[in-house]
């Protein structure tokens, strides 16, 4: 599935709307301050909607083909094989790029090994239950793609991230005309059937084992003021 087909669908009237809440909602989670280091995996080339590159000097747009704003860095790359530097960004961006990545495992292990400890990850995903996103795939003749495993649940997804010790901030959901944030569960089935896409952001928590050793028993003095009160008791006879 070649990611050709996200482009194609913000040409429609649906994805033009999508692509404004999502820009919406993507500049709600950039949270970091302009001095620390961003990585967005896959360009949109319209990151200026969410984020201005001028002043985030530090924002890397990673992506095959070049896209993206011209006054972000650019590196071109696999997102499975970051040339990047553990543990040396601040935010970690995927705008729908798990879908169309073969190699997503591994990608997922890279976001995790680059991101610090306590770095925000912000994904966004087709949603598996959407029945317009179906029917673009059917549109667009891709009949043989569009029912494979290509599509991932929130809960699937969250199960991935808890597996790399990411910590769920919340989740959003992209409607028809308005996207809702919340906080632990998930929406009914029913309603999933009318967002076109979801998002996620997540932090990353790094926990140290402390080891515990046995403690000590000290010795007992009891004896010993045993002995002296009986030495106190004969002086007092005496």
């Amino acid at each position: 599935m070649k990611r050709k087909f996200l482009f194609a669908l913000y040409q429609t009237p649906r994805g033009k709307l999508l692509q404004t809440m999502e820009a919406k909602y993507l500049k709600r989670c950039i949270t970091v301050s302009c001095k620390q280091k961003q990585l967005q995996i896959g360009g949109l080339d319209w990151e200026s909607e969410f984020v201005d590159c001028s002043l985030y000097r530090n924002y890397v747009i990673l992506d095959g083909k070049g896209m993206g704003d011209a006054r972000a860095l650019k590196v071109n790359a696999k997102a499975y094989n970051l040339p990047i530097q553990t543990e040396s960004m601040d935010l970690v961006i995927i705008p729908h790029m798990l879908e169309f990545d073969a190699q997503r495992f591994r990608t997922m292990r890279e976001v995790h090994r680059v991101l610090k400890p306590g770095g925000e990850l912000v994904i966004l995903n087709f949603n598996s239950l959407s029945l317009y996103v179906r029917f673009q795939f059917l549109w667009d003749k891709k009949v043989g793609e569009s029912w494979r495993a290509h599509f991932m649940t929130r809960s699937r997804l969250t199960d991935w991230l808890k597996l790399l010790n990411f910590e769920i901030l919340h989740t959003a959901e992209f409607g028809l005309d308005a996207f809702t944030i919340t906080h632990g569960g998930f929406s009914s089935p029913l309603k999933a059937l009318f967002s076109m896409a979801y998002g996620l952001k997540a932090v990353k928590r790094q926990y140290s084992l402390i080891p515990l050793t046995p403690a000590t028993q000290g010795k007992t003095r009891l004896a010993a003021a045993n002995i002296g009160l009986e030495s106190n008791l004969q002086k007092t006879k005496n």
